[in-house]
């Protein structure tokens, strides 16, 4: 009598999906990013715009850092888009993207630099694959994170 050795299932996901995370902060934070892109993409200037969405991201960061341990360290970071590449190495080439956001987001509330509402428009579309980029490495289920329509932006 012969044995049959089942086959091993093929997974068409590569990312391993982690447990969901319990900390209810976690999901405020998540909460709180959809509620300003969805502020971001009703904003009828582009600064505005630009600038809540910038603030989105932060706020979905800032999940992904209460949802990992921090590791101990000496030095003095900077923002939250150096820490975060420390806890969630496969984030760091958006953490690169959104420091650099953070510079003209400062540029722009100094008033020495302006953004066009398709920057601002591109800006909330990347917030929103960002949301659900961690939203996804948290386990958690994926809701849609992006306005389905952006409202015209006076210029």
């Amino acid at each position: 009598m012969t044995a049959t050795v089942p086959r091993p299932t093929r997974t068409t996901n590569p990312r391993p999906v982690p447990a969901p995370v319990a900390d209810p902060q976690v999901g405020d934070l998540l909460d709180r990013c959809r509620t300003g892109l969805l502020t971001a993409g009703n904003a009828t200037s582009a600064a505005d715009r630009f600038a809540t969405a910038h603030l989105a991201a932060l706020r979905a960061a800032a999940a992904m850092l209460a949802a990992r341990p921090l590791p101990a360290r000496r030095t003095r970071l900077r923002s939250v888009w150096d820490i975060v590449p420390l806890v969630a190495p496969e984030l760091a080439e958006w953490c690169q993207f959104f420091a650099a956001t953070a510079r003209r987001r400062a540029a722009l509330e100094r008033g020495s630099a302006q953004v066009s509402p398709r920057e601002a428009d591109d800006l909330v579309r990347q917030v929103g694959l960002f949301l659900d980029d961690v939203t996804a490495r948290l386990g958690l289920p994926p809701v849609t994170s992006a306005p389905p329509l952006l409202r015209p932006v006076v210029c």
